[in-house]
């Protein structure tokens, strides 16, 4: 009986989910901005599992890396906040900026460009922004995130499979 009821419920979620605003797709292709990496306090979930991925790609110890870079609520660790910058957000503790120069007509253009330290083992939420619950509420949300996040309306047309298999993510997507 249980199965049965859990396939409806698949069902019930499936058939939501078409009728959903954004059932055609949404464009997103991030644009390695950082501007999801800052802005007011919050707090960035990383899981023990990603702790220990995190640890092995530092090359240090799981101790160290939650002492470090990770603050604990409840029973929960979040990712560190660096204080304040000069415009009053608050940047993810692996959020760097670097110098850097491009070639535009003829001519060096110089300007700061901010990355991930740590991209390639980024917790979950970080690999599924924007497809965040809160986010999907309704196409007003969604807009108003896109004047923080280039990505957002740019880009590829990611279909619906796509955008829920992140939405609802327990794990990396692949």
């Amino acid at each position: 009986m249980i199965a049965v009821t859990m396939a409806l419920d698949d069902e019930k979620r499936d058939e939501a989910a078409k009728a959903t605003w954004y059932a055609d797709g949404l464009h997103f292709q991030c644009t390695a901005c950082g501007n999801c990496c800052t802005g007011g306090p919050g707090y960035v979930w990383i899981s023990p599992v990603e702790l220990g991925r995190l640890a092995k790609h530092l090359g240090e110890s799981v101790d160290a890396v939650a002492e470090k870079y990770c603050r604990k609520i409840g029973a929960r660790f979040s990712l560190k906040e660096k204080p304040q910058n000069s415009r009053g957000e608050y940047d993810c503790i692996f959020l760097e900026e670097q110098e850097t120069a491009d070639p535009s007509d003829g001519q060096t253009v110089k300007h700061r460009k901010r990355t991930c330290s740590i991209y390639a083992v980024r917790p979950l939420q970080c690999r599924t922004w924007p497809f965040w619950y809160g986010l999907l509420t309704n196409p007003k949300t969604w807009d108003e995130a896109a004047k923080r996040c280039a990505g957002i309306n740019a880009g590829e047309l990611r279909s619906l499979p796509y955008i829920l298999a992140r939405r609802d993510a327990t794990d990396w997507p692949e």
